[in-house]
Formats: C-alpha cells, structure tokens, sequence
C-alpha cells in the first residue's frame, strides 16, 4: 500500500508542472530558453496583438567565443507570426513589443522583431466577467450584511456577499 506524507500522494503534482517539464524541450528546439514568453504572449503583449500574433522562434546569433562574449551577450531575434492585414501595424509597434519582451525577461534579450505572414491561430476563448446577479440574491446579501456602517462598505459587502451566494 501507498504511503501518505503528510497528507500527499507521493506521485500527485500539480498539473502546471507536468505540462511545463512536458513543452520546455519542445519550445528549447525553437530557441524559446523558457516556455513563459509563449504561454504568457497575450499578458506580454497585450490582448489585442496576442490576437493577430503568436512567438515563432527566437533565433540566437551564433556564439563566440572568449571572454568578451561572455560579458556582454548579443541579443536574439524574435520571430512572430502576425495576420497579414495586421503585418504593418506590428512593424509600427516593433519597439515596444521588444521593449516588453525584454521586461517580461528582465535584461535585454530581443533586440529585434522579424514578422512572418501567415494566419494565427484562433484566440483562446474569451474571459468572461463574473455572471450578472438575480435580484433575489442582491436581496439575501442585503439582509445578511444588514446596516449600521457607512454607505461604501455597505455596498462592497453587499456585492461580495451576493457573489458568494450565487456561487462559481
């Protein structure tokens, strides 16, 4: 039989890490060191260009040799996909895709954006804002929270607690 510390299957892992030690090798053949510049494009980027937009590649000058490489490192080139209608736009906003790509990286990794044209694959779905209340439920949370305080935090217990009440 199995045996439990403290309270953990020994095997159980979150599923986060499984598919991050699954797609690492895949994304390192691509030139990607990491895979967060992929999995995190749209927060990098923005919803709007993650949209018409994906990270290809990132292509690595080849290495030299000595000491002078080591202390300071040649930047990559970045390589994206881009919707055709939408190629001359990003080209247009090339410096602040590098400048927060490099941020998301913390030094200075890309300096520059080569765009490749060709269809993007469909955004991943939506997220949606939270459902819109019944008027029963608003009316549970009023009573619950009842009066005596000021006006401002009576609301903002009231739609936390109607939030609560009408569950996920």
């Amino acid at each position: 039989m199995w045996k439990r510390r403290s309270g953990i299957i020994p095997w159980s892992r979150p599923l986060a890490d499984l598919v991050q030690t699954a797609i690492d090798p895949v994304l390192r053949r691509q030139g990607f060191g990491q895979s967060g510049l992929v999995l995190f494009w749209d927060d990098i980027v923005g919803e709007r260009l993650a949209a018409m937009s994906r990270p290809v590649k990132v292509q690595w000058p080849a290495r030299q040799h000595g000491l002078a490489a080591e202390s300071n490192p040649v930047p990559a080139t970045l390589i994206v996909r881009v919707e055709t209608g939408f190629a001359l736009e990003l080209q247009h906003l090339a410096p602040i895709v590098i400048e927060r790509v490099n941020a998301h990286f913390g030094w200075r990794c890309v300096s520059r954006l080569l765009l490749k044209q060709g269809p993007v694959a469909a955004p991943p779905l939506a997220r949606h804002g939270p459902r819109p209340l019944d008027k029963a439920t608003e009316t549970a949370a009023e009573t619950i929270v009842g009066g005596g305080m000021d006006e401002p935090l009576r609301l903002a217990l009231t739609r936390l607690g109607a939030r609560v009440l009408a569950g996920p």
